[in-house]
C-alpha cells in the first residue's frame, strides 16, 4: 500500500480506475492517511486485514517531540507528482485528502487500529497538554500535505477524522476542535472546498461545522434533511447512503438511494456513501448507483 501510494504512475492509475469504470463525478487521490507519518520517519507498516501498525507507539513527551514537521517537497514529492499526472488526464475534479489529528493520534498512541481508542483517550484526559501538542503537530502535518496537493492541482480537499465519534461532545470541543480549527484556518487561503468527515458523529455536527470546513461528510446514521435543518444553508453536505446497501439486490439499492435523494437539499449537496465501499461489494453495484444518481439529477433539472 505504501509503495503504491508513493509511486506516482501506479497511484494515478488506481485513482483513475473508478472514474473509468463507474463514471463518478470526481476522483479522490489513492493514498492512505498514514503516508505522511511514514514520510516524517514514523516506523509503520500497513498489514493486510489489519491496517496501519506502528512499531513504537507514542507514550511520552520525548516521543511527541520526535514527530517533526512535514516538508512535502522533500518528504513526499511523489504525491504532488501523482496529482499532476492525474490533473493532466482527468476530466473531473480531483479531491485530495489527509487524516484528521485525532484519528492520526489514535494510530500513533494505540499502535494500530482500535475500536475504542482507550489509550488515546487516557492520554487525552490525563495529559491534556501533551495530547494537544501531539494534535497540533499532526494538524500541521495534515495542512502541509493538503497544501502540496492543492498546489499540484487538487480541486478540493477532505479531512478524514474518522474516529472522533468515540468522543463525547465536550471532549471533542475541548481537545480536538481547536487543532482542527487551526488546520482549516491554515489552508483557508487555498480557496478550494474543504470537507470534514467522521464516523458516528451525528451528535457532533454543530461542533464540527464550527471548526471551519466548507462541507461536512455525513455517515448513514443522520438523515441529510436533519443535518440541513440543524446546520442551516451555509455549509454544504455530503453523503450518506449506507455502504451495506450496495450489497443488497439492485431494486433495494435503488430504493435506498432514492430515499436519500428525496431528503436531500436542492443545493449545497453531494451524493455519496456514508463511509467507504465495503470489500464484498459486487463490482457492478457502484456503477449502477452512479447511473441512478445521474438519472435523478436529470429528472430534477427537467
Amino acid at each position: 500500500m505504501l509503495e503504491l501510494a508513493r509511486t506516482p504512475e501506479l497511484c494515478a492509475e488506481i485513482t483513475l480506475q473508478p472514474v473509468r469504470r463507474h463514471g463518478v463525478d470526481a476522483a479522490i487521490l489513492f493514498s492512505d492517511i498514514v503516508v505522511p507519518l511514514a514520510a516524517v520517519g514514523v516506523e509503520l507498516e500497513i498489514r493486510p486485514g489489519v491496517g496501519p501498525v506502528i512499531e513504537a507507539p507514542i507514550r511520552s513527551a520525548a516521543d511527541v517531540r520526535r514527530l517533526r514537521a512535514l516538508e512535502p517537497d522533500e518528504d513526499l514529492p511523489e504525491v504532488a507528482e501523482a496529482v499532476r499526472l492525474l490533473c493532466a488526464q482527468l476530466e473531473v475534479p480531483l479531491i485530495g485528502f489527509a487524516g484528521g489529528p485525532f484519528t492520526l493520534a489514535s494510530y500513533l498512541i494505540e499502535g494500530g487500529p482500535s475500536k475504542a481508542q482507550t489509550k488515546t483517550k487516557a492520554m487525552m484526559l490525563s495529559r491534556p497538554a501533551l495530547f494537544r501538542d501531539l494534535l497540533d503537530r499532526l494538524a500541521g502535518i495534515a495542512a502541509a500535505g493538503l497544501r502540496a496537493q492543492v498546489r499540484a492541482g487538487a480541486a478540493a480537499v477532505q479531512v478524514f477524522d474518522s474516529w472522533i465519534g468515540s468522543l463525547s461532545r465536550p471532549q471533542y470541543e475541548r481537545h480536538v476542535a481547536p487543532p482542527t480549527r487551526a488546520l482549516f484556518s491554515e489552508i483557508a487561503d487555498l480557496d478550494v472546498p474543504r470537507i470534514l468527515f467522521g464516523v458516528g458523529t451525528g451528535y457532533l455536527l454543530e461542533s464540527m461545522a464550527a471548526t471551519g470546513p466548507d462541507a461536512l461528510g455525513l455517515d448513514w446514521r443522520t438523515p441529510v434533511s436533519e443535518a440541513r435543518r440543524r446546520l442551516g444553508p451555509d455549509i454544504a453536505l455530503q453523503g450518506n447512503l449506507d455502504p451495506a446497501a450496495l450489497l443488497a439486490p439492485t431494486p433495494v439499492l435503488e430504493d435506498e438511494a432514492r430515499a436519500v435523494l428525496a431528503g436531500a437539499p436542492s443545493t449545497g449537496y453531494v451524493f455519496n456513501l456514508g463511509h467507504g465501499v465495503l470489500p464484498d461489494t459486487p463490482p457492478g453495484a457502484p456503477g449502477r448507483l452512479v447511473e441512478l444518481v445521474h438519472e435523478h439529477a436529470l429528472e430534477a433539472a427537467a
